[in-house]
């Protein structure tokens, strides 16, 4: 893991777990040795961080009161955990602990009373259980490559069990009730393919660059579908 993440992750976990954390819980949530942790520590406080505690006590993370509070509405404050809460119908783990890491440092820099209104929301997502397909590829691979605009190589098993091999322009996720569906331009095909995630039998990064035309494909896309649409 880089550095920069590492620390982040520190700072994210100090925020998110009631105060104060000892460094064993810290190591083992953020996946550290604990020499390694008291090292990170330091390297945080000596970046301006307010960590107060030390070895065998537990630490704080006072937010820095220079800093202007950010203020939301109740309404505002029960949307963004409803939201938070339903990424878990998802079935993405790494997207699920990234939205609670992002509520957390957002409940960290509200005023008290807005923050108390974040820990006791009254709304919650329920979703039943769904049958969507598991998936088999590596997601921070595909997401890593729909921001970098790089193609993709993979294998995919298509509704007629027909595999192919395709090199492709990722262009967008597409997360429904049971299905996950991956936009891209097919270079196989010279078109704009849909294609279900759970399908892809195999994927590995690619050596061609598309940027910066995914904003100009996904206009285009949607052109297409509008155009269609009109003529059906």
């Amino acid at each position: 893991m880089a550095r920069t993440d590492r620390l982040m992750r520190l700072m994210d976990t100090m925020r998110r777990l009631p105060a104060p954390v000892t460094a064993a819980r810290l190591a083992e949530e953020t996946g550290v040795s604990p020499r390694q942790l008291y090292r990170d520590i330091a390297t945080l406080r000596a970046g301006g961080a307010l960590i107060d505690g030390a070895a065998g006590v537990g630490y704080t993370l006072t937010e820095d009161p220079a800093l202007p509070p950010q203020s939301f509405s109740r309404l505002e404050i029960e949307a963004l955990t409803l939201a938070v809460g339903g990424l878990e119908r998802i079935g993405d783990a790494a997207l699920t602990a990234a939205g609670r890491d992002a509520l957390a440092r957002i409940i960290a820099t509200l005023p008290d009373s807005q923050s108390r209104q974040a820990l006791h929301s009254v709304m919650r997502a329920w979703f039943p259980a769904g049958h969507r397909p598991p998936v088999r590829v590596d997601m921070g691979m595909l997401r890593e490559a729909c921001w970098e605009e790089t193609s993709l190589i993979m294998t995919y098993r298509d509704l007629k069990e027909q595999r192919t091999e395709r090199t492709i322009w990722p262009l967008g996720l597409s997360y429904g009730e049971e299905t996950l569906m991956l936009l891209a331009y097919c270079r196989l095909r010279q078109d704009y393919r849909v294609f279900h995630v759970a399908r892809i039998e195999r994927l590995e990064r690619g050596t061609e660059s598309f940027r910066p035309r995914r904003v100009g494909l996904l206009r285009e896309y949607v052109a297409l579908r509008r155009r269609q649409s009109a003529l059906s």
